[in-house]
């Protein structure tokens, strides 16, 4: 017999645990009752017969409305299951949440603490270009600096960092690249930094080195290749070297996870996300907000449908209403664009079990646990507050990976029911929503949720990935890094000159 899943008292269709085959007898809430057809893991099956236009409602909330009819037993999905979200909305700011209490017990990492105050939690050499027609320079003084890496043990790798911008960019998208650049110069990943330009792009040099402000300048170093006389590559691996020596004391102390900023995202996720790895990451973000640490929530086109969710906690007015900003600044940008607001889940979505945004955004935004949102930040920002915070990005992962590690989050942790062996220039972990996936790609997946789903304990489960994250944090590689990934991507809205 199959299992099937009623997350909310409230809700009219059951989540399959496992495929189940029309004809089989199954058993939701103490009832038995058939199968009228195939259901995959992770799809919907209705509990008693829905009709034409009747909203289905999945964690207590509406997620849709049917375009046909649908039998007790049968399959809600996609083909049958459309959209209640359209256009623009106002919004009330109506508090309701109760402050996660701090934990008497606190905890520790072992961490890097930097010159400036911050911690990180590995100890690499970035090598960050300002213009994308110098990647093949940076990409040289790696390969080229690899060969050396043995004589300074205290550096975990050395990483190049190409991207495609840097020039011909206006507005915004040349403000973008400045800043996400200026960020990842700050950050406490990174024992130090050499930062790579050509000399004739818009990213000038000089501008750039006064966006990024006070730098320690043993640990970041600036060159301009058109002012180098003879081998820039030469040159650079000159500069690498004394960075290098400047770390070369570095080492692991105790750090209070108070320190610790943590990313939250998923991708490719199936119906299996809003059961098993999303809120796992969110009674992880509450532990993380009880030990004085912080969490960072973004995807915001993956918020729409339960935005007011987020809203209801935010810890003043003025934080609600940069919340409203927030979402609604990201639907004109569709709208600008003249693209559907309501243009998702994605076909990789809808194959697990996905099939309105309403309900990825009802189980994507689980990842934020139940605190208080304490601060809303812009694409590009730095963390200012301790506590869960919004970020503003796309639900792009590798966009949005990257904006969370350059808002400052020395760690990413990343749901996923499909699977992804990506990375982000900080440690890019992967929680995997079932079991099938983690068995099958044990090269990409770090923790595997899916156990919930098999039976065991939630609470066991929760003690078991604090452990894993606290190690990852104090120098246990996760599968990105072992597979030597490690990428940026930025936020491009406008002209390309």
């Amino acid at each position: 017999m199959s299992r099937f899943l009623k997350i909310n008292p409230a809700d009219n269709v059951a989540v399959a645990m496992s495929a189940a085959a029309a004809g089989e007898e199954c058993m939701i809430d103490g009832a038995t009752f058939k199968v009228a057809e195939d259901i995959p893991a992770g799809h919907k099956i209705a509990l008693a017969d829905l009709s034409e236009g009747e909203n289905v409602v999945k964690y207590g909330f509406p997620i849709g409305h049917l375009l046909k009819s649908v039998q007790k037993g049968g399959l809600v999905d996609h083909n049958v299951l459309k959209t209640n979200l359209e256009g623009l909305q106002d919004y009330k700011y109506a508090p309701s949440f109760k402050p996660v209490e701090p934990s008497s017990v606190k905890a520790t990492f072992k961490g890097y603490r930097r010159s400036d105050g911050q911690c990180g939690i590995r100890n690499e050499l970035w090598i960050i270009p300002t213009v994308g027609c110098v990647n093949g320079v940076v990409q040289s003084l790696r390969d080229r600096f690899s060969a050396e890496l043995s004589r300074y043990p205290a550096i975990d790798r050395i990483m190049a960092f190409p991207h495609n911008y840097g020039c011909s960019q206006l507005g915004d998208d040349h403000q973008n690249t400045r800043h996400i650049l200026a960020d990842m110069v700050h950050h406490p990943n990174a024992a130090g930094v050499l930062v790579v330009a050509l000399g004739c792009e818009n990213n000038q040099l000089s501008a750039f080195r006064e966006l990024a402000g006070t730098v320690d300048e043993s640990r970041i170093k600036f060159m301009e290749c058109q002012k180098v006389s003879g081998d820039e590559v030469e040159y650079g691996l000159q500069l690498l070297r004394k960075i290098a020596e400047a770390a070369a004391s570095d080492h692991r102390s105790d750090i209070p996870v108070s320190e610790l900023k943590v990313g939250l995202k998923c991708g490719g996720s199936d119906g299996f996300s809003g059961i098993t790895a999303n809120p796992l990451l969110g009674r992880f973000s509450d532990w993380i907000v009880s030990q004085g640490g912080t969490t960072v929530l973004t995807e915001v086109p993956e918020m729409f449908g339960a935005e007011t969710l987020l809203m209801a906690r935010c810890k003043d007015e003025s934080v609600f209403r940069k919340t409203v900003s927030l979402i609604n600044d990201f639907k004109e940008y569709f709208i600008r664009n003249g693209q559907p607001i309501y243009e998702n889940p994605s076909p990789g979505n809808k194959a697990g079990g996905i099939s309105t945004l309403e309900e990825k955004s009802l189980g994507c935004t689980q990842k934020s646990g139940r605190s208080e949102v304490v601060d809303v930040l812009k694409y590009g920002e730095r963390l200012k507050t301790k506590g869960l915070n919004l970020l503003s990005a796309p639900g792009n992962d590798l966009v949005a990976s990257t904006a969370l590690a350059a808002a400052g989050c020395q760690i990413v942790l990343f749901t996923t029911g499909r699977g992804t062996p990506f990375g982000t220039f900080v440690p890019t972990a992967k929680i995997s929503t079932n079991s099938t996936l983690a068995a099958s790609k044990p090269g990409w997946i770090d923790f595997n949720a899916g156990v919930i789903a098999d039976g065991k304990s939630v609470a066991q489960t929760d003690d078991e990935f604090i452990d894993f994250v606290i190690s990852a944090a104090s120098g246990t590689p996760v599968a990105n890094e072992k597979s030597g990934y490690g990428e940026i991507a930025i936020f491009k809205t406008g002209v390309t000159l």
